[in-house]
């Protein structure tokens, strides 16, 4: 019986202990990558602001991996401010998720939110402007997310960039590589 105690004291304990420590991480998790594109602001806002383009590059549309089979569902016209996607796994697995832009400039770039069942609601920023030379486009990709006060939750939110980040380099790679093809 004492064994039981203690063992239950000690789980309190160690449980109290992670809390309190997770309340030192912030509540909203954010990764961002940046890059350059040699071609022009208004091809480059064309592959973004175009849904149906997603899957060329961005590396968490479900169909930028061959071989998964999903079903997708675009918007008319899948372009621009409230252009939206959902998909869903045909296998029967109960994988979806919606894509909505929710602000979208030619001369700025898209803002986004994304929603799948197994994650907190992500808000995605894809911002252009010019280079310095004016020759190209310069990008940065970031995303957010509020993780609440949850422990696991701040944990993934802190671990976000690791686990992620090259995901996210690699999608802006392809699209520099798409856009630089036109």
């Amino acid at each position: 019986m004492r064994f039981v105690k203690m063992f239950l004291i000690a789980v309190l304990v160690f449980g109290s202990l992670i809390f309190i420590l997770s309340l030192l991480f912030p509540a909203t998790a954010r990764m961002e990558r940046s890059g350059s594109i040699n071609a022009p602001l208004t091809t480059v806002y064309e592959e973004i602001s175009n849904l149906q383009t997603w899957a060329a590059w961005n590396p968490w549309h479900p169909a930028y991996r061959k071989g998964v089979d999903v079903l997708q569902q675009y918007s008319k016209p899948p372009v621009g401010l409230g252009a939206w996607f959902t998909w869903s796994n045909t296998a029967g697995s109960t994988a979806s998720g919606r894509v909505e832009i929710i602000a979208a400039d030619s001369l700025k770039g898209i803002t986004y939110n994304m929603t799948h069942p197994a994650m907190k609601p992500v808000k995605g920023f894809l911002e252009l402007k010019p280079t310095v030379d004016g020759k190209g486009t310069a990008i940065l990709w970031r995303l957010e997310t509020n993780v609440g006060i949850t422990p696991w939750w701040k944990l993934r939110g802190f671990l976000m960039d690791r686990m992620f980040g090259s995901s996210m380099e690699e999608g802006l790679n392809k699209l520099r590589d798409l856009c630089e093809k036109h």
